[in-house]
């Protein structure tokens, strides 16, 4: 069977390498930029994440304990530096306490390994960390993807799939044993189709035919990166204790593989669904999240969240005191800007954020339509859940 894959961020690639290498199938993997894993999965902070957050159950929990394994031996099978350093998640106040237990026992709930500290445990792991509590969570470990996805196309190489950069998807129509998707500068027909579009899942589904629920609304998320000199101030990873009615985890220390530590991300609308820096507008996604009532339903719901996300996002200084909470030592001074992110979220007709997972399906069709993180942990995992949606 010939199946053409749309996106070439790591749950493309993923599933691409499940069905040429397990599957084996024919596969064309369609990517609109000049390389791989140019947008989500190259600008994350490279966490193989652990579990710990999600509903027990859900596509999310089940996904990223198992992707945290297959991640990690995907890893040092082929040679990719992976270390599982752990993580701390603190609480820096009396009132935060509940959560912190309520975490421990998804934790458990979701067979994650997590032991609950006091302050003087807490410090042994990282000396500088302020708390009233934390989690150690054993199982998280940092990767970089970009590498993970530069081994999936060397194999997928080797086994002779068809990798085409360049090629973004201006239509797709259906036959009766297929599809034809068309590009500037072709038409491929494939027998099966999946959509790994990311950012831009919404709209291939549409241009295939679907009339999916849920719209992309892109968070742009930005990063600053502790100076060389100050860098030994974070030894691994540690993150506050989320707000539960929101999927993001809050701002947050991660020790990269390279051994720099990146401090954010926080959370603001981008004006653009590829939109990096402030000034990154479109006028095509402006209209689309301002047109969707989804968005002033969330809007109307979340508003003072909102405005003290643009403050932190306007301030360094405001930055740097959410990072203070967690490690006091940490000033303004400390902070060098780092490379931004946009997260591909999907919200809801009623204003609610899409929390888990959300892959639909259509004759000769699969559309993942919701993968943020723990996406990139979960993406071996995904690949082999869509797999099983394909026919032999």
């Amino acid at each position: 069977m010939h199946v053409a894959v749309v996106g070439g961020g790591i749950v493309g690639l993923a599933v691409a390498h499940e069905l040429a290498t397990t599957s084996g199938h024919r596969v064309t993997v369609l990517e609109k930029e000049s390389d791989w894993a140019r947008h989500q999965t190259g600008r994350n902070s490279g966490v193989i994440h652990a579990g710990l957050y999600y509903k027990p159950g859900s596509f999310k929990a089940k996904m990223c304990v198992a992707g945290n394994t297959s991640m990690v031996e995907f890893a040092r099978e082929h040679g990719i530096a992976v270390d599982v350093c752990g993580k701390l998640v603190v609480a820096t106040a009396p009132d935060e306490l509940a959560q912190l237990r309520m975490l421990e026992e998804r934790a458990a709930a979701n067979g994650v390994p997590a032991e609950f500290l006091d302050p003087a445990a807490a410090m042994e792991i990282e000396p500088e960390v302020f708390c009233t509590a934390a989690l150690h969570v054993r199982s998280t470990g940092i990767i970089d993807y970009r590498e993970v996805c530069r081994v999936l196309v060397d194999r997928l190489r080797a086994r002779g799939a068809d990798l085409r950069t360049g090629a973004e998807v201006l239509g797709i129509s259906s036959t009766v044993d297929g599809v034809v998707v068309a590009t500037a500068a072709e038409e491929i027909r494939a027998d099966f189709l999946v959509n790994c579009a990311g950012l831009h899942s919404d709209r291939v589904a549409r241009l295939a035919g679907l009339r999916p629920a849920a719209r992309i609304v892109p968070f742009r998320g930005e990063y600053y990166e502790l100076r060389a000199d100050r860098s030994d101030l974070v030894r691994g990873l540690i993150y506050p204790v989320p707000d539960p009615r929101f999927p993001f985890l809050g701002v947050h220390l991660t020790r990269m593989i390279d051994g720099t530590v990146h401090a954010g991300p926080n959370a603001v609308l981008a004006m653009r669904r590829e939109g990096y820096r402030r000034r990154d507008i479109t006028p095509r996604d402006v209209a689309s999240t301002l047109s969707f009532p989804g968005f002033w339903r969330m809007a109307r719901k979340h508003t003072r969240t909102g405005i003290d996300e643009m403050a932190r996002s306007m301030s360094r200084k405001r930055f740097a005191a959410s990072l203070a909470r967690l490690v006091p030592a940490i000033t303004a001074a400390d902070l060098v800007p780092a490379e931004s992110g946009v997260r591909a979220q999907a919200l809801n007709p009623d204003g609610s954020l899409v929390d888990d997972f959300l892959i639909e399906t259509a004759p000769h069709q699969v559309h993942v339509l919701n993968a943020p993180s723990p996406a990139a942990t979960s993406s071996l995992e995904i690949a082999r859940h869509i797999a099983t949606r394909i026919p032999a």
